[in-house]
């Protein structure tokens, strides 16, 4: 009987012992997990030291070698601006003209009535001297035709251009017209590289503008022309002639590309490499570029070009009639709100004045509908238009605005 109470007893404190083993363990759990939860959320798990499947581990990135590093950074130079220079370099000429100029030089022993007196009896002392000149210019046919300006060009008794990649030709004038400053040369060769003419009514302002030429001419070996960039900084620019200039120049491109000195008649070209515009002047003060120049837009040149190839001219256009400044006075009397405009003082008879309905009297207020300041702003708009061109006027005849549509004819 002792023995089984002791059995049982042993039995109980077993009992007691495991629950109290299993009692003591829960309370550490709940400590550790009370203990965690005091410092803060638990770190989130990253692929350091989450343990995955082999299957599923995350792949280490591969090395770059540094050949793939060099043929990214090529690539990436490689942009529209380079690919469009790229296009259009071969086409681009280097122009050099000879210019004879006769002078009298200064001499300290010269007298005026000696002169005048003796000059039936001697020749005068006269010398001649040539004159080098450089410009630029650029293949647009592969028949060996070449655009550029006309100043470039004038008085040119020799004209030898460079091509690019080093050849040299002897070039003659098709025709040139001093009015829109175009002239035509053409070379005698064989696989010559012209440039794609673009459309130069589509500029956008702000769009790449890149002018090429040649500002060194036979100055230094190296044949290939350089390169400037800049933007359209705006377009239908246009100029009053001055008393001495027989230029009309009549919306022109502006563009901050610098045009140099030498670089006059090259392209200026957009990011497609066609060519929009042919570099002309520039405004300075100090002789280099103050990022203001002007280029004339290809599409008037390309009309300009029929003419000259197949005329060798620009055909002189005929209007048929006169007009002068409206005064002070001559807008009292017709009522007018301002003196501006120009009024029509004669119409040739058969004439495409008359042909048009235009009559002596008429106020001519615009042209194409660009207002008409004065005579000079006539000038500027009729003088630049060509042979077979439609002009719609709007005038004031005894107070009431008409428009009349005018065609151009040449004059015989």
């Amino acid at each position: 009987m002792a023995d089984r109470q002791r059995v049982i007893s042993t039995g109980r404190t077993r009992v007691f012992l495991l629950c109290g083993a299993g009692f003591l363990s829960g309370m550490l759990v709940c400590a550790g997990i009370f203990l965690v939860g005091t410092k803060g959320e638990p770190e989130p798990l990253s692929p350091s030291n989450t343990l995955l499947p082999v299957s599923y581990a995350v792949p280490s990135a591969s090395p770059v070698s540094p050949h793939q590093v060099q043929e990214e950074i090529t690539q990436s130079r490689r942009n529209a601006i380079v690919t469009a220079a790229q296009r259009a370099k071969p086409a681009v000429v280097s122009i050099g003209v000879t210019v004879t100029r006769a002078y009298r030089p200064l001499d300290p022993f010269y007298d005026d009535f000696f002169d005048s007196f003796f000059r039936e009896f001697f020749y005068p002392r006269r010398y001649r001297q040539e004159i080098p000149r450089i410009g630029s210019g650029f293949i647009f046919d592969e028949r060996g035709y070449i655009l550029t300006n006309q100043h470039v060009i004038n008085g040119a008794e020799e004209i030898t251009l460079t091509l690019s990649d080093g050849r040299q030709y002897k070039g003659s004038l098709v025709g040139e017209d001093r009015a829109s400053d175009i002239a035509v040369i053409k070379i005698e060769g064989q696989n010559l590289p012209p440039v794609e003419l673009g459309d130069s009514d589509n500029l956008i302002t702000g769009e790449w503008a890149i002018a090429i030429g040649n500002p060194f001419g036979n100055l230094i070996e190296e044949s290939q022309p350089t390169v400037t960039v800049g933007v359209i900084s705006a377009t239908n620019r246009s100029f009053r002639p001055e008393t001495s200039q027989q230029h009309i120049y009549r919306d022109m491109i502006q563009t901050d590309a610098a045009i140099n000195p030498g670089n006059s008649g090259g392209p200026l070209v957009n990011a497609e490499g066609k060519v929009i515009g042919i570099n002309t002047f520039i405004f300075t003060r100090s002789g280099g570029s103050l990022g203001i120049g002007f280029a004339i837009p290809i599409n008037k040149a390309k009309r300009v070009v029929e003419e000259l190839i197949r005329y060798g001219k620009v055909r002189p256009v005929w209007y048929g009639f006169q007009a002068q400044d409206v005064t002070p006075e001559f807008a009292q009397a017709l009522s007018l709100e301002q003196a501006s405009g120009i009024i029509v003082t004669y119409v040739e008879k058969g004439s495409p004045a008359q042909q048009a309905g235009l009559a002596k009297g008429d106020v001519i207020l615009e042209a194409d509908g660009r207002r008409i300041a004065d005579a000079e702003d006539a000038k500027l708009m009729f003088y630049s238009h060509l042979v077979g061109d439609s002009i719609t006027i709007t005038v004031l005849r005894k107070g009431k605005s008409q428009t009349l549509t005018m065609v151009l004819e040449e004059y015989k």
